[in-house]
């Protein structure tokens, strides 16, 4: 898989490029997946303009092929917007490293990407469980 990184923010995101390559080294696909960092005032401006939800949120994923009866072959998965503002504050309220939730946040995405979603408690079961298996696998373990 390749992973085409765009910071839209101030910050420095080095550290987190390279953890979540880390993360997603397991995949071998010639995919292709777009993670972006934003700000709280891009990810509210998105969330509200594609989602009518005027918030600030944590991720949001545009997937290229999302309707399963139309589904195309093609390499480019789609996008993940990362909040790194929101991610920080979630972190010191679950108090667990930025690490751990900027992995969550971006396997949490790779998942709605590949056609996972929560909407039902089953479906909620299924994408944790997945979740859970591939942030565990990166070592980064809730707590």
């Amino acid at each position: 898989m390749k992973i085409n990184f765009i910071n839209e923010t101030k910050e420095v995101v080095t550290d987190y490029k390279k953890l979540i390559r880390d993360i997603f080294k397991f995949d071998k696909s010639k995919t292709i997946m777009n993670i972006i960092f934003v700000t709280d005032e891009e990810i509210q401006r998105i969330n509200r303009e594609y989602r009518n939800i005027d918030r600030i949120t944590d991720v949001i994923s545009f997937a290229l092929n999302d309707e399963k009866e139309f589904l195309i072959k093609t390499e480019e998965l789609g996008d993940i917007f990362i909040c790194l503002d929101q991610a920080k504050r979630q972190a010191n309220e679950y108090n667990h490293s930025l690490d751990r939730e900027i992995g969550f946040l971006s396997v949490h995405g790779y998942l709605h990407l590949h056609g996972y979603d929560h909407q039902t408690k089953e479906d909620e079961e299924v994408m944790f469980k997945k979740q859970d298996e591939i942030l565990n696998n990166a070592n980064l373990r809730r707590g």
